[in-house]
């Protein structure tokens, strides 16, 4: 409602009852005034002029709503602006995608993807919402409705607007309304359906240049692929995802990506590792540590590398709760390097088996020695041709926590140390047989199977196998004792560990001269 101020000329009042009083006078007299007399009564008559001010409706917001239009009439610019203006931030979105939803239910939606990460993103992960505003019939309910997505993505931004919901409700009662768990479903679909063409738009492009470009231009570099930098900023989520959303797990297992002993720099996912897969290739191979330094030069995959086997990484905590919600892959199980049942498919492997168990006839004293020594750290010893450096190394077993599940869940904040023997996994020692140590030490034990001597050699042999696995060393003590023991005998130290006696102290000659001119200033 406006108000606007003009100037408007007024009516002479006078001159109007003049004129209808000269109305009856004859016309001869009309005719009698002279042309001089009318200029100058034109001359003597100006208008008067009078300010008014008016006030009528104006409508503001004349332009339509941005998702209630055309997509092909929207520009990119238009979209952008949009998403600055809504969600206050000053960069870019990354990605986004408009839609109308026809079926059961009808609304329309604009869903952006941010191109960084909020700071707090992980913070207050179950305190944060996805800022998607939700309108009835273009009337705006709320900026943050918690129930239209699931919380893993809570980094999306927009506008939802259906004409199907009661707009005469509370909030409270909105929430229970079946209407939004259809619109949720296919909310989640639209949003993972824009990250999918995200992640395939730098392929496609690649594609399309692939015979345009050099052979030293076709690499890809992982920089400007604009999916690897939302993974890098938001790929936490979208492994919460793989553990909360059992009904969309399978879409959101293509969206994932691994470093790997393959990718360099760069990342890989499940479908770029199956299609490079050897046809007698069975399962996916994964190692799970610390960082990528800690794992590449694992004694776990020694004989992968010697078959040119590709194995994935899995560095980041999350990813061994998430990998546990991932059982296979395009019909190939995945499978742990590190636990006991490893198996790899290939020509030679009846060939292995044969050799295995000459092997295992040749080290049965030493195998019964060292779990006879071992006692309940492990749960058997046996010969396997997993390494090809390494004497030997640790396994778990097949459903057992891993060495880095071990110490993730030692590391947790409210961890009870009274049931950390049931976070253990049982380990398996698997030995070497072509390793000179192996060999020399089985002699040993059919030689002194009784001396203090063997018996060290055989716990350094597990204390160096439990560090190199990435197990912690939980008998420090005696772990120390033997080390010094060891030492003691590599210096061919007859007394052992015995301590020598203290060493005199002799008197200083410059202190019995301070003493004898002290006693001569006294006298």
């Amino acid at each position: 409602y406006k108000s606007k101020t003009e100037t408007v000329e007024v009516e002479d009042e006078d001159e109007d009852e003049d004129e209808e009083s000269e109305s009856g006078s004859d016309e001869d007299e009309d005719l009698e005034v002279s042309d001089e007399d009318e200029y100058e009564d034109e001359e003597d008559d100006e208008p008067e002029t009078q300010t008014v001010t008016t006030w009528e409706w104006e409508r503001v917001n004349v332009q339509a709503a941005i998702w209630s239009r055309d997509t092909k009439e929207i520009e990119d610019d238009e979209y952008k602006n949009f998403y600055k203006s809504m969600s206050k931030d000053f960069n870019d979105p990354a990605t986004w995608i408009h839609f109308k939803a026809e079926g059961e239910v009808e609304f329309k939606s604009i869903l952006y993807v941010p191109n960084e990460a909020p700071y707090d993103l992980y913070d207050n992960y179950y305190q944060q919402s996805a800022q998607l505003r939700l309108y009835v019939r273009k009337v705006l309910i709320t900026d943050e409705f918690e129930d239209l997505v699931p919380r893993y993505l809570n980094f999306l931004r927009g506008v939802v607007d259906s004409d199907d919901l009661p707009l005469n409700v509370s909030r409270e009662t909105l929430q229970q309304h079946k209407v939004l768990k259809v619109m949720g479903k296919k909310l989640v679909r639209k949003a993972l359906e824009m990250l999918r063409k995200l992640a395939t738009s730098k392929k496609g492009d690649d594609d399309e240049d692939e015979d345009e470009e050099s052979e030293d231009d076709e690499e890809v570099d992982d920089a400007e692929d604009p999916y690897i930098k939302f993974w890098e900023a938001f790929g936490k989520n979208i492994k919460l995802g793989i553990i909360e959303d059992s009904a969309n797990r399978s879409k959101l297992q293509k969206l994932l990506r691994f470093k790997s002993n393959k990718s360099g720099e760069g990342w890989t996912s499940l479908e770029e590792y199956v299609d490079s897969m050897p046809e007698w290739q069975k399962s996916i191979y994964y190692i799970s540590g610390e960082s990528v330094e800690s794992v590449e030069n694992s004694p776990f995959l020694e004989r992968l590398k010697k078959k040119d086997l590709e194995v994935l990484y899995l560095v980041d905590p999350i990813d061994e709760y998430a990998i546990q919600h991932v059982t296979e892959y395009d019909g190939k199980k995945l499978q742990s390097v590190s636990k006991e049942g490893l198996s790899f498919g290939d020509s030679d492997e009846k060939t292995d088996k044969k050799r295995l168990e000459i092997y295992k006839e040749k080290f049965v004293p030493l195998t019964d020695y060292l779990k006879e020594v071992y006692d309940k750290k492990v749960t058997k010893v046996i010969v396997s041709p997993r390494v090809e450096t390494t004497p030997c190394i640790l396994v778990t077993s097949q459903y057992g926590n891993s060495a880095n599940m071990e110490r993730i869940m030692r590391s947790q904040a409210f961890s009870d140390p009274s049931k950390a023997q049931y976070l253990n996994s049982q380990k398996v020692m698997e030995i070497n047989p072509r390793h000179p140590l192996i060999v020399e030490l089985n002699t040993k034990v059919e030689s002194d199977p009784d001396s203090e001597e063997t018996k060290d050699i055989a716990w350094l042999l597990h204390d160096t196998a439990l560090l190199q696995s990435g197990f912690m060393q939980d008998d420090i003590e005696s772990y120390s004792s033997r080390m010094y023991r060891t030492m003691a005998k590599a210096l061919d130290m007859e007394t052992g560990l015995d301590l020598e006696e203290e060493v005199e102290v002799p008197e200083d000659d410059e202190e019995e001269e301070d003493d004898e001119e002290e006693d001569e200033d006294e006298d």
